[in-house]
């Protein structure tokens, strides 16, 4: 039986997973972030969106399917994917880099799908805390109940969605707002 991509995580760690697979990296979850993106089309605005941790885009993709272009991307391991897959670059930001305070854009939408779950504990109310600080809603689509950012001080679930693999798994989509305070 093949390994899944959790297992290879396991044996070489994330870092080792994508310098060895980065370039070729496909999301096998396609299909549910395309059904995910598009069912929610008239909630979240993605007329300019970070693919945050984008792999090979997958996100990208289905926006420019869905008529928007001015989407940026960004993922420390997978650029090479990405520009096979859509022509165009993506930046090397890893969630360390945002939490520095790399981003200088405003986005009407952050999309991070199959990533955030990575994040360092240590590292995750600073790095949605830097997030909230260019856009307004943070879309999160997971293969797992993991981030619950709704659990961090300053945030709050707006909406949860979910797809069915065709093994019967949920892929849930959940956007986030702030509640953070202006300093």
């Amino acid at each position: 039986m093949p390994k899944g991509i959790r297992d290879k995580y396991q044996e070489q760690g994330v870092e080792g997973y994508y310098l060895d697979h980065g370039a070729g990296y496909e999301n096998p979850h396609f299909a549910q972030i395309e059904q995910l993106l598009l069912q929610n089309e008239k909630r979240i605005d993605y007329r300019k969106v970070l693919d945050l941790s984008c792999g090979s885009g997958e996100v990208s993709v289905v926006l420019q399917e869905l008529g928007f272009s001015e989407t940026e991307a960004c993922d420390p391991y997978t650029q090479e994917a990405y520009q096979a897959r859509l022509g165009k670059s993506c930046y090397s930001w890893s969630f360390e880099d945002i939490v520095k305070g790399v981003l200088g854009s405003e986005y009407s939408a952050v999309i991070c799908s199959f990533a955030m779950h990575l994040c360092p504990e240590d590292l995750l109310f600073s790095l949605t805390y830097q997030l909230f600080q260019h856009t307004e809603l943070l879309v999160i689509i997971t293969p797992h109940k993991r981030p619950e950012l709704e659990k961090l001080e300053g945030v709050t679930l707006v909406f949860e969605d979910y797809a069915l693999t065709p093994k019967g798994k949920k892929v849930r989509l959940k956007a986030y707002q702030s509640t953070f305070t202006p300093h």
